[in-house]
């Protein structure tokens, strides 16, 4: 079986997939004098510079600005400020229609081999990559996540998240399946570009990550903005119906019509048809299993990193970390092990949330002795001055050493104003700590003497 398949070369190190985890670790594996092979089915470059973070967070900008705008009408603000679609897509693209070409090119100057294929293996060693194979010391596979499959009759009429954002025309009533955070993100930036919005959720609890408290704060903001968040509701169907779509649903048989209907459920680890079984690679529905140095625990020569590893969060940053433990293992034998303290995330809605940390029900099932500062925020001076009604917090801290155990944050520029509780996790630091610090003023930051 594949004995005609020719052995192209050795290498020191493939990497399967080149978004931020594929990439970093090629160039520095490079760098220290390994031979590096790179190979992705897809452009090069992965979801978050392509098709997620970095394209969103452009359509996200144009979202605010029509937001802000529109909140500060008639208090020195005058005009209709909209968004036209198609340029914010042209605008857009301006950052993601060169980017495959720039990585690979970086590649090429760097002396790294680059192959356009699917892999998968055939052995501990080795892969088959577009018919040929390729053998190496040591794998990394770092090839991200994909949309889960909903199991669901005409799920074809549905499109990713991906397709959303290579819409060229975005139609009147959109219809985002899962009540997750590329739902949220999604429909709040659909809503001020003139959709309908609806969002369709199976629980009684969207944004299942993130804390009770300020998601229902999120969901009255999102409510008054004319985003339907339908609970309960768990899709079954998808049918069309001319230029339309019925979604069914199993909430009394009841339906819904869109001109569109996008997939916002989730994601899982692209794992499929890499044939790890194959190579002895341990997996699971949460991905490759993996030991502290990012190592999988039933092969030694593979690593993983990234969406695809199983342990760390789905976040382009924890890639990016995984990305370089592991390859600094891989050069140097296993000599650093992650650590997952204090990851910060947000989900950027207007106004964005974010978190890090325990969420308070975490820290009571952990039977911790903590206290709860909350509150209100949408009267304070920070959200007052750009007319946000709905902005609010929650700070875990720890009864017997005054450290910070979860921090949550809705409103304005909660997604930066949380790298600094983020880093006073990572640090230990406390919440006296904290406060009796110098911050500039007046800034979102400076509110932070008011949390603690």
């Amino acid at each position: 079986m594949n004995e005609g398949l020719t052995v192209v070369r050795y290498f020191d190190l493939v990497v399967i997939g080149s978004g931020v985890a594929g990439t970093l670790a090629a160039h520095k594996a490079k760098q220290a004098g390994l031979n590096v092979a790179v190979v992705d089915e897809r452009p090069f470059g992965g979801t978050c510079a392509l098709r997620g973070c970095d394209p969103k967070k452009i359509l996200v900008g144009a979202a605010e600005l029509v937001d802000w705008a529109r909140r500060m009408k008639g208090n020195g603000i005058d005009g209709e400020i909209k968004i036209d679609w198609k340029e914010l897509m042209k605008f857009k693209r301006k950052f993601t229609e060169e980017m495959s070409k720039r990585i690979e090119q970086g590649f090429e100057k760097a002396g790294i081999e680059t192959f356009h294929a699917h892999a998968r293996f055939l052995d501990e060693r080795t892969l088959e990559v577009d018919g040929e194979k390729l053998e190496a010391r040591f794998f990394l596979i770092a090839t991200g996540a994909r949309p889960r499959t909903l199991n669901i009759l005409g799920e074809e009429y549905v499109i990713t998240s991906d397709q959303f954002l290579e819409l060229d025309n975005l139609p009147e009533e959109i219809i985002f399946v899962g009540g997750g955070y590329i739902s949220f993100e999604l429909a709040h930036i659909a809503s001020r570009a003139g959709a309908k919005v609806k969002i369709l959720h199976r629980s009684e609890r969207p944004l299942k990550n993130f804390e009770p408290y300020l998601v229902e704060k999120l969901l009255e903001a999102t409510r008054e903005k004319g985003i339907e968040v339908i609970l309960n509701t768990p899709v079954v169907g998808v049918e069309k119906k001319g230029n339309r779509f019925i979604v069914n649903t199993a909430q009394n048989e009841a339906q819904f019509e869109a001109d569109l209907v996008v997939h916002g459920a989730g994601r899982v680890p692209n794992i499929d048809g890499l044939g790890l079984e194959n190579a002895n690679i341990e997996h699971d529905s949460r991905g490759i299993i993996v030991n502290e140095y990012m190592q999988s625990i039933s092969n030694p020569r593979v690593y993983a990193a990234g969406d695809v590893a199983k342990g760390g969060l789905p976040l382009t940053p924890v890639a990016a970390v995984e990305a370089s433990i592991a390859t600094s293992n891989i050069i140097k034998g296993n000599n650093r092990k992650i650590n997952y303290k204090g990851i910060p995330t947000a989900v950027f809605t207007i106004p964005p949330m974010a978190s890090v940390g325990l969420r308070e029900e975490d820290a009571k099932r952990d039977s911790l002795n903590f206290t709860v500062k909350q509150g209100d925020t949408s009267r304070w001076y920070t959200s007052k001055r750009i007319n946000l009604k709905h902005s609010a917090f929650k700070i875990l801290i720890e009864k017997e050493t005054g450290k910070i155990l979860g921090a949550h944050l809705l409103g304005h520029n909660a997604d930066e104003v949380i790298n600094i509780f983020a880093l006073a996790i990572q640090l230990g630091l406390t919440a006296q700590d904290l406060k009796h610090r110098y911050y500039s003023y007046p800034t979102s930051s400076y509110d932070i003497l008011y949390m603690l």
